[in-house]
């Protein structure tokens, strides 16, 4: 390579719901990125594919700085499979199967990580309102089966509720899931590392009082959510909960980095869901992580690109 920079490819945009938080975590890495090491050029998939297949063989490594869908899902994965690119982060498989919130439950299940109960409903078929409140109790959750960013999703308190809650998740998919509301101290976990997995330290997250839940709204406005980095939660459930999102991390087959939301209650840990490509601007949880592990939002990104080469 002698002095020659190595050339990668920034995508960021896209067409999904999250566009302007991947706009903006584009940017932010654009800033971070060491322009003494490399050659930079941006695509926004919701124009730009054709210009991205046809410099191909002109890139080095590539940066999916997308979320949602057509994004986070396998789909860009695959593209860039087929035009011989490496990128960082999670495969085809899974990158799909933590989108899909159904799957990675039951692979969370298998793999003996502790999940909140639930039920699936599919938008064909009749469904009562009455077992789904004896069985999950209230508050219960609804979530549609594959938007990120807290998108289309409701708390329920009263039974009367459920329909409406249903009928907006539904807008997203076919199927919605159902859990069961468990109170408690909401985390995140990081993980850094192909075959060895690095565990970041956790971050504690407190959505602002006016915000029922850590919703789109508190995740992107600044100051809506207080984290704190290292969380305050005993050092054994530390370990414990670094230890869960290194088996979600596994269990969904991601590769890179993952960043696994969970709630301790009492001293039982839950997994929410693994984000394979999490948020990347300076103030985002994965970033504040590993600067609280000494590794700057620059050196992370070499790290990413170091690792998208190793694969």
């Amino acid at each position: 390579m002698g002095n020659s920079k190595l050339r990668v490819a920034l995508l960021a945009g896209g067409k999904s719901a999250e566009r302007e938080v991947s706009l903006k975590s584009g940017e932010q890495v654009y800033q971070a990125l060491d322009k003494n090491r490399y050659e930079i050029f941006r695509y926004d998939p919701r124009n730009d594919l054709a210009r991205l297949a046809q410099d191909a063989d002109k890139i080095d490594v590539a940066l999916i700085i997308l979320h949602g869908r057509l994004g986070e899902d396998g789909t860009v994965q695959g593209l860039l499979e087929l035009l011989g690119i490496p990128y960082q982060g999670s495969g085809v498989l899974g990158s799909a199967l933590a989108m899909n919130k159904i799957l990675s439950k039951q692979l969370y299940i298998e793999a003996g990580i502790p999940v909140a109960p639930y039920a699936i409903i599919d938008r064909s078929r009749a469904f009562s309102v009455e077992d789904i409140v004896k069985s999950l109790g209230l508050p219960l959750v609804v979530k549609p089966e594959h938007e990120g960013s807290s998108i289309g999703l409701s708390i329920v308190r009263e039974a009367a509720q459920l329909s409406a809650a249903l009928e907006q998740g539904w807008q997203y998919d076919r199927l919605c899931l159902l859990e069961k509301y468990i109170r408690g101290t909401e985390i995140t976990g990081a993980v850094l590392g192909n075959d060895t997995l690095q565990a970041l330290p956790l971050i504690e997250i407190i959505p602002g009082e006016e915000y029922e839940f850590f919703d789109y709204k508190a995740k992107y406005q600044p100051g809506a959510t207080k984290e704190i980095c290292p969380a305050r939660i005993s050092s054994e459930l530390t370990q414990k909960a670094q230890e869960i999102a290194k088996r979600a991390h596994q269990a969904l087959h991601c590769r890179g980095y993952s960043r696994t939301d969970m709630i301790v209650s009492e001293d039982e840990i839950y997994v929410l869901e693994t984000n394979t490509i999490p948020g990347m601007t300076q103030t985002s949880l994965f970033p504040q992580a590993a600067a609280a592990a000494g590794v700057s939002f620059s050196a992370l990104l070499d790290r990413l690109i170091e690792l998208a080469l190793e694969h």
